[in-house]
């Protein structure tokens, strides 16, 4: 499995169905724990905590750039600060695209992991310098250390998966159990994230938390540098060079039933760009508005704002075994994927209905602040409808996409996400200017309206994709 493939074929609970674009020689290790290569739990335990890495800044990126306080923030405004995060989100769903290819063809998936950890736990030190330490300033230490963890990023990202699939032969029936084993990985580290960075940026500071960030860094580059020679053996260790040319591929016309498939996928793009602007508010406006207008209190506790991001991740490690159960219970008939896509924005809608009564809320009460149980809400429908959406998209793409432009139209989808992020941004950064209820009721509508378009064109993309 090439690395690009492999972060394709990521972040996917409940299908793992990529096409494999040749076969591997598989790496025996014959060592096992619970029925599985210890390989793969040296690689979950390694996800873990470079996801951990990963969220913890994002529970806290926005609060920080924006905080005016003796935490030690930038005092930036709101606008700025969420144009910053959409750009910044923007570019870790391009960069893995790059880190793949270099290891493809130059390094090797076990360097690329390597290099990439060095970097990110580079980048979040950086963040967790005292303002002023180094000879540049604060907004300039910003950059420098966010440029550090999306290169980062894009090194260490689609490679660590791939080599959760070259544990495997390709017709090991264990691969999807492996990958969901390692997409749990993702979500316990997501987790422990919300709540380490929650509880360390309010009792000490936004700087000690991005040094919590980079050692969960360190820790997954330990696990990496120590442990990978005796369970990964030679997995990742050569470039995986695959050069197809124009007489090995075949006629690279594309046919009639191709293009109709194509049109498929460019069509769920564009909606699906309009999910991921909703969702991603989460990082973004929706952590600020936590931060504001959310009664956090329990009792004399105040509950830190980034704990809230830990409930995406929850939700999905409770919720996901139970979407799986439902898809393959015998005898029951599956939705369509474009009927997944259209509940997924319908859901979407509906999770920012929630958000639209906490402003209410909000603005009626006294004291400026909503239920928390207006962001349970949010979250848990939001949750819902990305494991409707995300897993569908990648299983579409696998499906449809001539299997000679693979990988190139599954960097064509994650452009489309990254497309996203960076709208995202610019949404959010127009609160101020028309208020959080006009922000969430637009992203609502559009949700709402998006589904009932695609639901209304269903049955023609339905016709192109079985064509």
């Amino acid at each position: 499995m090439s690395a690009l493939t492999g972060y394709f074929y990521l972040n996917n609970p409940l299908q793992y169905l990529v096409l494999l674009l040749r076969d591997n020689t598989m790496i025996q290790n014959h060592r096992e724990f619970l029925g599985h290569p210890k390989g793969l739990f040296l690689l979950f335990s390694s996800e873990l905590w470079e996801r951990f890495s990963f969220y913890a800044l994002r529970a806290v990126l926005i609060l920080y750039v924006t905080d005016l306080t003796i935490n030690g923030g930038l005092g930036w405004d709101k606008a700025d600060a969420l144009r910053l995060y959409g750009i910044y989100t923007g570019l870790i769903y391009i960069t893995p695209l790059i880190g793949g290819w270099l290891a493809d063809n130059i390094c090797g998936q076990r360097k690329a992991i390597i290099y990439g950890a060095v970097l990110m736990a580079s980048g979040q030190f950086i963040l967790s310098l005292p303002n002023g330490f180094l000879p540049v300033s604060a907004n300039i230490g910003l950059y420098i250390g966010l440029a550090f963890l999306i290169c980062g990023n894009g090194l260490f990202k689609p490679n660590i998966s791939t080599m959760v699939g070259d544990l495997y032969d390709p017709a090991d029936t264990r691969r999807d159990s492996a990958f969901t084993i390692f997409y749990m990985g993702i979500n316990i580290g997501s987790f422990l994230a919300g709540i380490t960075a929650g509880f360390v940026s309010t009792q000490y500071s936004f700087k000690a938390a991005f040094a919590a960030a980079g050692i969960g860094m360190l820790i997954a580059l330990f696990l990496q540098l120590f442990l990978s020679k005796r369970y990964l053996k030679n997995i990742g260790l050569q470039p995986d060079v695959k050069t197809v040319s124009v007489k090995q591929s075949g006629n690279t016309k594309l046919n009639a039933a191709e293009i109709c498939h194509l049109k498929v996928i460019f069509i769920l793009g564009l909606f699906s760009i309009i999910f991921w602007a909703g969702f991603e508010q989460a990082g973004g406006l929706i952590n600020l508005y936590t931060a504001e207008h959310t009664d956090r209190s329990i009792g004399n506790y105040i509950i830190p704002t980034a704990f809230f991001q830990s409930l995406n991740p929850l939700f999905i490690i409770f919720l996901a075994p139970l979407f799986a159960w439902f898809w393959i219970k015998p005898g029951r008939k599956e939705l369509h994927f474009v009927s997944k896509f259209v509940f997924a924005l319908l859901f979407l809608g509906i999770g920012f209905l929630f958000m639209i009564g906490a402003v209410l809320q909000a603005e009626a009460d006294p004291t400026g602040k909503a239920s928390a149980l207006w962001l349970v809400g949010m979250y848990l429908f939001h949750t819902i409808a990305e494991l409707l959406l995300s897993p569908t998209g990648l299983s579409v793409v696998s499906r449809l996409a001539p299997v000679r432009y693979l990988s190139l139209m599954m960097g064509i989808w994650f452009g489309f996400s990254a497309l996203a992020n960076f709208i995202a941004g610019l949404i959010g950064s127009l609160v101020d200017e028309f208020g959080a209820a006009a922000i969430f009721s637009g992203l609502s509508a559009a949700a709402l309206i998006a589904a009932g378009l695609l639901w209304k064109i269903s049955k023609k993309l339905i016709k192109w994709a079985e064509t």
